[in-house]
């Protein structure tokens, strides 16, 4: 179960004109190789190497730096790339560059490149660069989340078990849950919802996994826990230390997530009956949610949706109410962001991140994701096999038929595969080898024919047939000795000689 996995990242530095330091060792083009290790448990290392090219910017990329904007100068760089996932590249533009807003020095777009503001010699570039690939790429933490099997509890952060184990695929559930239907008649547009805001973001994670979405409206479903009046606001309050106890009653009627091969993710819209609305979250300070929601680690995440109260007490119930989906898909998105480990990390003032927009993610966090599932995977397979050797050296009957022994094979050449891909900094290749790997190895751990229980200890196979085979032993044995002391009595009388 030890292993030693070494991530390489491909970097470009890319100087525009008037940008070179002037304390370069050599000319450019030159290469340069920069190794940090991340220290994780003594069976398990992993060595970061940064593998940086630093060159001069061609005619069109220079072109494409002297856009508008920073954000129009990724769009048009973006065109001329041909980044492969996981690799960075970092565009110097000099200190004078009118192209970063005032105070900024460094601006990270949409996909996997960086502009930077000279400043400084070398040296200076260098702390950018770690800075950067710490954001763009990983780091010790993330890492040591995807290995937090194999971590000691006291060394890993308090994030760590937040974010959703790597698999093959997850369902995403979004359900309405209507415990008043006889006032509050509500109605959801979740389809157009789904295709507009969380379809673009799966399409862009469909490299990492497979999803699948689903909905559904529960009437009458109410939270376990009966929120509190309070008389200042007239309005109902659930505290922060009560919303645990929300998710176990409401997770009875959400439907078995049991029948499901992957993680369920569920994100439920709780419009409150109109005995306690409105209903206000409250986090540990008393302070009230803005977004009247919160989230549940490796679970999901619950909004609750309130219904203005009708002007007149004549109207006539039920009220209709139509969801405002932006709102809603708004809490949704940011707490899916959370449940993959995608929330944006307290930068530096100086640091200036380029908004997603639709699709949700941008491209160097989807390589942030790629490295810490392929690194987990790849741990999970060890530990799979490894399980599974143990026990085949407990059962020394056990049949291993040629299939099961085909994906062990085909499991440890995949593992040993994506290792080696991650050392020459190919991330998607590493990737996908990776989940050949975890496929391969639980197609195996879970064979049917491996089952333990098909195959007892020689003891309990004495004491399961000894009481069948013994009424019928005895008078065979019997009979045996009557014949062998018969046949001994015939040796003894002496033959008649006539």
């Amino acid at each position: 179960r030890s292993a030693q996995f070494q991530l390489a990242v491909p970097v470009a530095v890319v100087f525009a004109p008037g940008s070179v330091p002037a304390d370069l060792p050599r000319p450019l083009p030159f290469r340069d190789a920069q190794e940090t290790d991340i220290s994780v448990n003594l069976r398990t290392s992993v060595t970061s190497r940064y593998e940086v090219t630093y060159r001069g910017t061609t005619a069109r990329e220079e072109a494409a730096l002297d856009a508008a904007t920073a954000r129009d100068a990724d769009v048009a760089l973006h065109m001329l790339q041909d980044a492969p996932l996981g690799s960075l590249t970092m565009y110097v533009v000099p200190e004078t560059s009118s192209l970063l807003p005032q105070g900024i020095s460094v601006y990270v777009g949409k996909h996997r490149s960086a502009l930077v503001r000279a400043e400084g010699g070398l040296a200076a570039l260098r702390a950018r660069l770690r800075q950067l690939t710490q954001v763009m790429s990983f780091t010790a933490a993330s890492i040591a989340a995807a290995l937090s099997d194999r971590v000691p509890d006291g060394q890993l952060g308090p994030d760590a078990r937040r974010h959703l184990k790597s698999s093959l695929g997850y369902e995403i559930t979004f359900s309405l849950l209507n415990p008043d239907p006889k006032s509050h008649a509500v109605e959801w547009d979740i389809e157009d919802a789904v295709n507009r805001y969380v379809q673009p973001v799966l399409d862009k994670l469909s490299l990492v996994a497979n999803f699948s979405v689903d909905s559904q409206i529960l009437y009458y479903a109410v939270l376990g826990v009966t929120p509190r009046f309070d008389k200042e606001s007239s309005s109902f309050l659930l505290s922060a230390h009560s919303l645990p106890h929300v998710i176990n009653p409401v997770e009875a009627r959400l439907g078995s997530s049991a029948a499901s091969l992957y993680p369920v993710l569920n994100f439920l819209l709780y419009v409150p009956e109109r005995s306690h609305s409105p209903l206000y979250i409250q986090d540990k300070d008393g302070a009230t949610v803005s977004t009247n929601a919160f989230h549940s680690p490796r679970w999901g995440g619950i909004m609750v949706y309130n219904v203005e109260a009708p002007a007149s007490p004549q109207v006539s119930l039920p009220l209709r109410v139509d969801v405002d989906m932006v709102r809603v898909m708004e809490v949704f998105l940011a707490q899916l962001r959370l449940l993959f480990g995608l929330s944006r990390e307290e930068l530096p003032p100086e640091f200036l991140l380029e908004s997603p927009g639709n699709e949700g993610l941008a491209d160097w966090e989807l390589d942030r994701l790629l490295w810490a599932h392929t690194v987990e995977n790849i741990a999970t397979v060890s530990t799979t096999l490894t399980s599974l050797a143990q026990l085949l050296d407990k059962i020394g009957n056990i049949v291993i038929k040629d299939d099961v022994a085909s994906e062990v094979y085909q499991a440890v050449s995949s593992a040993q595969s994506a290792m080696a891909e991650l050392s020459a900094g190919h991330l998607h290749s590493a990737f996908q080898a990776s989940k050949e790997a975890v496929t391969s190895s639980e197609r195996a751990f879970f064979d049917p024919s491996l089952l333990h229980l098909l195959y007892f200890p020689d003891d309990q196979k004495f004491a399961i047939y000894i009481p069948l085979f013994l009424p019928m032993a005895v008078p065979i044995l019997l009979s045996l000795a009557k014949i062998v002391r018969e046949a001994r009595q015939r040796k003894k009388l002496p033959t008649k000689i006539d």
